[in-house]
């Protein structure tokens, strides 16, 4: 049995919305409310039980809100591991618009997190066993652009293959640290890495490349959007066009393509083959509404399209 941990600094609450259309100054009436538990860690760890992985959270969880988020992630099965903070755990909206088919997310900044409490996660850290650990997400207010850093080393030295989905100054000090398994930015995550802003394949490709073969990370992904996504390795470069499906939120499509290549890697699947399968989950999460994120029969559809046209 597959065997991850994934840590998820500033969690959420997720609640999904429906309703025909939006209408200032009026009391807008939904026949539904989904909530599910997010945060980019989370979503990778309730995609990888799925596909049939064994997946351990380490979060942090504070308030009223955090005690709710503790008893959706009983719901969902998830092993947890949530780290006590003052603050209360944010709450985040998805919001669709039947009639224009257009999504609204409102994404609240979370909580402040005091010296002690990110010591005490590194602490928490440091005694998990697991054969991989994804990091994903954004850094809360309070914890230093090089946690993820920090966290990556730790783990190194245990034999735990590091994963980061993440942006900003705190993606930049992870790979300046260098030795990760593998890093997921999207273009313009990636512009800001590189300090370069190009969008041609060809030059992406030969940039992640350098990275990978600088030894900060074995394979670097990035995600295009509707373009697809191109990975790099020190010894290859592969494009891959997007899945063509029909989007009904895009929720959890790049958490769903991490969770979905790790689960290829750690059954010692090829590079290209993981590659193809994440892109297949990040399609398959666009067909889910709100927060439900990849469904393993989709993604297999999905990746089965690719290997028929190969």
């Amino acid at each position: 049995m597959m065997n991850i941990a994934t840590l998820t600094l500033n969690p959420t609450i997720d609640v999904a919305y429906s309703l025909d259309r939006f209408v200032h100054s009026d009391k807008l009436r939904t026949a539904e409310q989904k909530a599910d538990p997010g945060g980019g860690g989370i979503n990778v760890a309730r995609v990888f039980v799925r596909l049939g992985g064994n997946a351990r959270c380490v979060y942090m969880s504070g308030g009223s809100t955090g005690a709710a988020l503790d008893a959706l992630l009983d719901l969902h099965q998830i092993v947890r591991e949530p780290v006590s903070i003052e603050g209360e755990t944010r709450i985040s909206a998805t919001m669709f618009e039947q009639s224009s088919g257009h999504e609204y997310r409102i994404v609240p900044a979370g909580p402040v997190i005091s010296e002690a409490e990110w010591h005490t996660c590194l602490d928490r850290l440091s005694s998990v066993e697991c054969d991989y650990l994804v990091i994903s997400g954004s850094l809360p207010r309070g914890i230093p652009a090089d946690f993820y850093a920090q966290v990556a080393s730790d783990a190194k030295q245990r034999g735990v293959r590091t994963v980061l989905d993440s942006s900003g100054d705190a993606l930049k000090a992870a790979v300046a640290a260098g030795k990760l398994e593998m890093v997921k930015p999207n273009l313009k995550e990636f512009q800001q890495l590189i300090g370069e802003d190009i969008s041609d394949p060809i030059l992406i490709g030969k940039a992640a490349q350098d990275i990978a073969r600088s030894g900060s990370a074995r394979l670097i992904v990035v995600s295009l959007g509707e373009r697809g996504g191109i990975l790099a390795s020190a010894e290859h470069v592969i494009e891959c066009a997007a899945p063509k499906v029909a989007s009904v939120s895009s929720v959890g499509a790049g958490d769903s393509c991490v969770a979905a290549m790790v689960h290829c890697l750690a059954a010692g699947k090829s590079n290209e083959e993981a590659f193809r399968y994440g892109m297949a989950a990040g399609g398959a999460a666009l067909l889910t509404p709100g927060t439900d994120l990849a469904r393993p029969a989709d993604i297999r559809r999905l990746f089965e399209q690719y290997v028929s046209e190969t």
